[in-house]
């Protein structure tokens, strides 16, 4: 099963509600996105600094919506994700505003990004 395969199954379990695992839609997330540090930018860019953040951070979450991830992230980001995880466009903001947060978190321990 190649890589695309796997993220297919893992959004497809993200839409059902089955575990997902994190780290491997967060390594698709942030290659399509220029790398970790080119979501964070993105995000950042786009007015989400407090958000990024506290994800980053060592306490609490702060939750982003799907319209923010509508803004952050451009078109061409959200459609060519959209065709790696075999998903509609639309349903694609809701998931990455539930699992983003966390997987930023997950990317990040201890408070702070990789170097």
């Amino acid at each position: 099963m190649g890589l695309l395969d796997g993220l297919q199954n893992i959004v497809g379990d993200a839409l059902s509600g089955k575990p997902v695992d994190l780290m491997a839609v967060a390594g698709q997330v942030f290659q399509n996105a220029g790398g970790l540090d080119g979501i964070v930018s993105q995000l950042n860019q786009a007015g989400l600094g407090e958000q990024v953040s506290s994800w980053i951070g060592t306490g609490s979450n702060l939750p982003i919506s799907e319209d923010q991830i509508k803004t952050a992230l451009s078109s061409e980001t959200l459609r060519n994700l959209a065709q790696s995880f075999g998903v509609d466009m639309n349903q694609l903001p809701q998931i990455l505003a539930e699992h983003l947060p966390k997987m930023v978190d997950t990317a990040s321990p201890n408070g702070a990004l990789p170097s």
